[in-house]
């Protein structure tokens, strides 16, 4: 007897959307850093650099040694997720901050950037991750 193949699952369901909420929270550490002035009271360049070497390991461990089924899916999903919510924040608080709008709203060009890089973020940690996830096993 012999079972019919399964269509593929859907990217609903290949994804555990809480852990790449999770993650994106974790990342949003960075934005809050520099809006709260940490990241000036610490130095910059070193501490926006510091702080995106530390959410990289974060996510490369979770996702890497974590349960995450697909964690190169996993981590793009969490880049472009970061990246929307990124967008937001900055079209909420630059207005209230600076008194208009800043950030890639106000210049619409960088809005592709802003979701490439972001993507290329977590694709590049969603190697990491499946490289760890291969030593591991």
């Amino acid at each position: 007897m012999t079972s019919a193949p399964r269509p593929p699952e859907s990217l609903r369901h290949r994804l555990d959307w809480r852990l790449v909420v999770a993650l994106t929270v974790v990342a949003l550490l960075r934005p809050i850093a520099s809006i709260t002035g940490v990241s000036d009271a610490l130095g910059k360049p070193a501490t926006p650099i510091i702080l995106t070497v530390a959410i990289s390991v974060v996510w490369i461990l979770v996702a890497g040694l974590g349960r995450a089924r697909d964690p190169l899916l996993t981590l793009v999903a969490t880049g472009l997720v970061y990246a929307l919510a990124s967008l937001v924040l900055s079209a909420v608080l630059s207005p209230m901050m600076h008194g208009e709008l800043q950030g890639p709203l106000a210049n619409p060009a960088a809005i592709v950037p802003l979701f490439a890089v972001n993507a290329a973020w977590g694709a590049a940690c969603g190697l990491c991750a499946l490289g760890l996830r291969r030593l591991r096993s």
